[in-house]
């Protein structure tokens, strides 16, 4: 206290000042909360103290004591942490708005009766609740041994102090939502550029669902992770995330189990959700005691533009506040990513469909332009042969015949290589196999090495025979060489294909880069749909190599 004066109006100030001070030394709530206690009871001249906080749900923790009596120094101060008290009880049900005088300490009463140590003599305590305007959040407890009555100006000093230590709670608990939302909106950012290489990979599907989850459990910590697909008259639980574990249920859920689904489903923005509401999640999997430590919930539409929502994605937290708004904010924006790349994935199945009709497309013309011609002809000479039999024109008809025979061989030939083109036999045997047997076509000597023993996954080889075949092509009409190297190698996770030729080189243009031609491209785009990668290396005179890796 102030050693100058003794004027009660003047300490206050004092007090007030010094503790103030004190709030505004730390941006950690429970160091700010032990430091301003020790602070209290060295300006009032009172013993001990103690602050309780007191969430939603009104469960309590003590955040801060000083000079407990050895009674509730006992196990660790277990008297502290667990069982009710008066002043706690008038918290809950609403009666304590004010700095009370002296309530006498259950706690204390019960170290007595268990003879769990001294008390010291300290029987009773003053009690304050913290509030931020009209929301509390906690109990100041001070006494002193044998201290029986606070007076009114005590009181009043007490209250003060309750609605600074708000005021600086209230700060803190800003600057640490502002943290918070820097921390999660940079790691949407990261969820958000991975999520893209995903779809970039060729993730689609109910692996892109997997996928996301794995993204979201890597990027925020958020215990519990769950999207669900929103199929007609019913969801179905794609996948989950408890912790480490990443889960692919499918299980079915109706309208009538998951009604909350349908709301969010409809609502612009997330939706807190009760743990009862969320369990129709879990009820039939092994795994559901997992759930069990979970408190409070959000879920947010997963919707694209203002179309429908397609799915609803669902997380949770393990303490009763452990989500607030900037996980919301962020929730929508991560359901809003996964939208966008749900929707990428579906057009990029309809492209591929675009693009099997198209190769039928362009098959059914080479056939009827080549193929379907020579039938025609073979057809009408067969029936000009007919007729020169009839009439005994043999030399004539010999001609024709021969002509059927061209005709026949080149109808052959053009429909062998239409089905070379779509999978050749010597596919069967290796792509290494089959590219030499497509170059000795093309006029190449191909020398082909491969230590890969174990078939391929259908996609790797489709892509790989199609790429080598554009490769190959590009030798024959543009390297002016016909020496060419085809290795194919492969390890546990990727496969590498390399074609090296050792002809003119690909120039560069005017400005110094050469423009990738179509087919280039193309074969590009058929390494990265499958998640691989294509690079192209060439000199002008010292030829060209073309490398493939594929992700196994």
């Amino acid at each position: 206290m102030d050693n100058v004066t003794n004027d009660p109006h003047v300490q206050e100030l004092t007090t007030l000042k010094t503790i103030a001070e004190t709030l505004n030394q730390s941006n950690d709530l429970n160091d700010m909360l032990d430091t301003v206690l020790g602070k209290l009871l060295e300006v009032t001249g009172l013993a001990s103290g103690w602050i309780f906080l007191i969430r939603s749900n009104l469960e309590y923790v003590c955040v801060a004591d000083r000079n407990l009596p050895p009674a509730l120094l006992y196990k660790e101060k277990q008297l502290m942490q667990c069982g009710s008290c008066w002043c706690l009880d008038r918290y809950q049900d609403g009666r304590l708005k004010n700095a009370v005088n002296i309530l006498s300490c259950k706690r204390l009463e019960t170290a007595k009766r268990t003879q769990t140590g001294d008390t010291c003599g300290f029987t009773h305590h003053a009690t304050v609740p913290l509030r931020i305007g009209e929301r509390e959040f906690g109990l100041l407890n001070v006494g002193s041994p044998g201290k029986a009555h606070f007076t009114s100006d005590e009181l009043a000093l007490l209250q003060a102090v309750a609605y600074q230590i708000g005021v600086a709670v209230e700060r803190i608990r800003l600057h640490e939502a502002e943290q918070r939302r820097a921390e999660l909106f940079s790691r949407l950012g990261g969820f958000s550029r991975s999520l893209t290489i995903a779809l970039s990979e060729g993730d689609a599907g109910c692996q892109l669902n997997l996928y996301a989850m794995q993204l979201v459990g890597a990027h925020f910590n958020w215990p519990f992770a769950a999207l669900l697909e929103r199929c007609d008259d019913h969801f179905v639980l794609r996948s989950m995330r408890f912790g480490h574990e990443s889960l692919t249920p499918n299980t079915h859920i109706s309208l009538a189990q998951g009604e909350w689904l349908e709301q969010v489903g409809r609502a612009q923005g997330y939706q807190e959700i009760t743990a009862s509401s969320v369990s129709v999640l879990t009820e039939n999997l092994e795994q559901r005691d997992l759930f069990s430590p979970l408190q409070s919930f959000m879920a947010a539409p997963v919707a694209f533009g203002g179309t429908a929502a397609c799915g609803v994605l669902v997380i949770g937290h393990n303490e009763s506040c452990g989500l607030n708004q900037v996980d919301g904010a962020v929730l929508e924006a991560v359901a809003e990513h996964l939208a966008i790349a749900l929707e990428n994935a579906r057009l990029e199945v309809v492209r591929l469909d675009l693009a099997r009709l198209e190769e039928r497309n362009r098959l059914a013309r080479d056939l009827h332009d080549s193929v379907s011609q020579m039938l025609f002809s073979i057809s009408m000479t067969a029936k000009g042969v007919e007729s020169l039999l009839n009439g005994n024109n043999l030399e004539t008809a010999t001609a024709a015949v021969k002509d059927m025979q061209n005709l026949s061989r080149d109808a052959l030939k053009e429909m062998r290589a239409l089905i070379v083109q779509l999978r050749p036999a010597a596919v069967e045997k290796g792509i290494v196999t089959a590219l030499a047997e497509y170059g000795i076509r093309l006029g190449l000597q191909v020398n082909g090495q491969t230590t890969v023993a174990a078939s391929l996954p259908h996609a790797a080889e489709e892509a790989l025979w199609r790429i080598g075949q554009e490769a190959l092509n590009n030798v024959s009409k543009h390297a002016g060489t016909a020496k060419v190297n085809v290795t194919l190698a492969a390890d546990p996770y990727e496969i590498r294909l390399n074609i090296t030729d050792f002809g003119r080189g690909i120039k560069k243009s005017g400005t110094g880069t050469s423009k990738e031609s179509f087919g280039l491209s193309t074969m590009r785009e058929r390494a990265e749909l499958l998640g691989g990668r294509f690079h192209l290396s060439s000199k002008a005179g010292r030829g060209t190599t073309i490398e493939v890796v594929l992700p196994l």
